[in-house]
């Protein structure tokens, strides 16, 4: 196994172990204030992450098109910060929170198939809360490793309710995992997930917790419930994309409603915390992991999600702790999601948990007004191998074009030329920084894990269709496999088994009743298994009727049955899980969506 720089690591190296972790401590206290004085209950933490939410999308930022009164209120009673960068895509971005180290360190090179894992041996957020007796929690989409050690369970988080994957398919209802267990939601996902959270805090009232809200919208599928989206069905937005031509005004319309949905939610957390008495000692924080998956207003930056300028990794960033953080502070200096880990456990006064060096720093000085002496630093940002930087004042863009983001901050004209020493000082520091983080999102060759858990959940997003089998979409993410229509075709996963012995295996499939019936084995190195697949299932596609845009390369959603294919024996190490047919009955085998092993005690 090797899926961390450094070698393996067992189970037991990144489940629960607060106690056995170095600290290093943060220099600095709280003035007197600290959460460490004698008698003081540490603060509360709750953080809230929108997925492909603009910095535009916030009316506290000037957009008249939406109103998102709650979340704005987080800037009126505390801090907004007014350069805040995350990454270009979302899986990198919530590394870079989990770990406050760029992503690149951690492993994570992309959004899908295994690419977005987070290395087992980088330490977590969660377990630095965790190691100084917070209960921890996670509600939503995690999209940094599915299987265990990977799973947020194994990574810090005694609760976990939500997707791990990068998108999901249905949005109203959907099947969910809830501590490694499949599970259905109920109703509205982002309603849902905000419930789980609100219960969270409920039930932990009378000790400290670390409560993670991970929302999956205005994320596509653009789908928002009818109350939302009625308001915006009609809308001709007044404020419009810096090229008006680009902007699809129905993915605009849809988005606006998702983001109004979330201040609702926004706010039934707050009112929560008020009712329960905890808002005083409640650190709450609220920001978006990269800018908008549509062109739509975005205070005239350019650039949306996917790329390194200004408007694909500036994203919003507001913070509440009543009474500690001056209401209506405006942070203009840079900051980053590398920063969020330093500034929570050091506004907390604990260690953070684990011995890597962390690239973030502690954004308390700016927060207590004490920055005056902050000095300036660069920013980095990566996708696809492009590198942009930031410093307070300049940009320089991945081809190498400087942009003066005080004077021209939509990045009109290149003064690289004007500017040599500033351009040359900039290229110098993208190479070394490239030198150092390229290599680590090469090819990515890690395995995918079995056995580390009692319930392994291969999905087809982490296998390979060989031959003919393809999948229901161009988006891994939340597809099936389909079109295996010949012997010759294979479904394939190449996973590492922790524990030898004896699974449990599950195919969960689909089949139109015409095909039922084809027989299909399941082995590893030796071992295997065969069943029939049937009884017919074939239920139709979801989705559509929801979606308030047609969908772009994203699958549909159906319900696929589990199919008890038998015990199957695994040997420990590491190969390719392979199902395969052995005699086809109809047109078709059927379509996939995973296999699960349950290993047997």
């Amino acid at each position: 196994m090797n899926h961390t720089a450094n070698g393996a690591l067992s189970r037991r190296h990144v489940l629960r172990t607060g106690a056995a972790l170095a600290a290093i401590p943060l220099a600095g206290g709280w003035n007197g204030l600290s959460a460490q004085t004698a008698g003081a209950r540490r603060p509360n933490i709750v953080v809230i992450l929108a997925d492909d939410q603009g910095w535009g999308d916030l009316s506290v930022h000037g957009n008249t098109n939406l109103s998102t009164p709650n979340i704005d209120s987080l800037a009126r009673d505390g801090a907004l910060f007014d350069r805040f960068y995350v990454c270009a895509v979302c899986a990198p971005t919530r590394a870079e929170f989990l770990t406050g180290r760029y992503h690149p360190r951690g492993g994570v090179r992309g959004v899908s198939t295994g690419a977005e894992r987070l290395n087992v041996d980088e330490k977590t957020i969660a377990q630095t809360f965790k190691a100084a007796g917070y209960a921890t929690g996670a509600f939503g989409k995690w999209h940094n490793g599915s299987q265990s050690p990977y799973h947020p369970n194994d990574r810090g988080f005694d609760e976990y309710y939500g997707f791990t994957s990068g998108h999901w398919g249905l949005y109203f209802d959907p099947e969910l995992d809830h501590n490694g267990k499949l599970v259905r939601g109920k109703g509205y996902i982002t309603d849902d997930l905000s419930d789980h959270a609100i219960d969270f805090i409920s039930s932990n009232k009378d000790r400290p917790f670390f409560c993670y809200l991970p929302l999956n919208t205005p994320h596509s599928p653009m789908q928002a419930p009818e109350k939302y989206f009625e308001k915006f069905s009609r809308l001709e937005p007044k404020m419009r994309s810096t090229i008006p031509e680009q902007e699809e005004v129905p993915m605009t319309r849809a988005a606006l409603a998702m983001c109004e949905n979330i201040d609702w939610n926004v706010g039934r957390v707050l009112k929560k915390l008020d009712d329960l008495k905890l808002a005083a000692n409640t650190i709450v924080l609220y920001f978006s992991d990269n800018g908008p998956n549509s062109w739509r207003w975005n205070g005239g930056m350019k650039g949306r999600k996917g790329t390194v300028d200004e408007g694909g990794v500036r994203a919003p960033l507001l913070i509440r702790w009543p009474d500690r953080i001056p209401r209506a502070t405006k942070i203009k200096q840079i900051a980053g999601a590398i920063d969020l880990l330093p500034t929570l456990s050091d506004l907390a006064g604990i260690p953070v948990a684990g011995t890597k060096p962390l690239d973030g720093k502690s954004l308390k000085p700016l927060l207590t007004g004490e920055g005056a002496d902050w000095g300036d630093r660069m920013i980095f940002s990566l996708q696809a191998k492009r590198i942009s930087v930031r410093t307070q004042r300049y940009r320089l863009d991945s081809v190498g074009a400087l942009f003066d983001m005080v004077s021209d901050p939509g990045q009109t004209r290149d003064i690289a030329n004007a500017k040599p020493e500033a351009a040359e000082k900039l290229s110098g520091a993208v190479a070394r920084w490239g030198k150092e983080m390229l290599p680590l999102v090469g090819a990515d060759d890690r395995p995918f894990t079995v056995g580390y858990a009692v319930l392994t959940l291969l999905p087809a997003r982490d296998g390979v269709g060989e031959g003919r089998v393809k999948r229901s979409s161009s988006a891994p993410n939340c597809s099936y496999f389909t079109n295996w229509t010949n012997r010759e075709d294979r479904i394939t996963w190449d996973v590492e088994v922790a524990q030898a012995g004896e699974y449990e295996a599950d195919l969960y499939y689909t089949c139109p009743a015409a095909d039922a019936g084809s027989a299909v084995e399941l082995s590893f190195f030796e071992g295997k298994v065969q069943a029939k697949v049937g009884p017919a299932h074939d239920p139709p596609l979801i989705g559509k009727g929801f979606d308030r845009v047609d969908r772009k390369g994203e699958s549909y959603w159906k319900e696929f049955k589990p199919l008890a294919m038998g015990t199957i024996r695994l040997r420990k190490g590491r190969g390719k899980l392979t199902l395969r047919a052995l005699t086809i009955a109809g047109k078709q085998v059927g379509d996939v969506r995973r296999i699960a092993l349950t290993r047997k005690a």
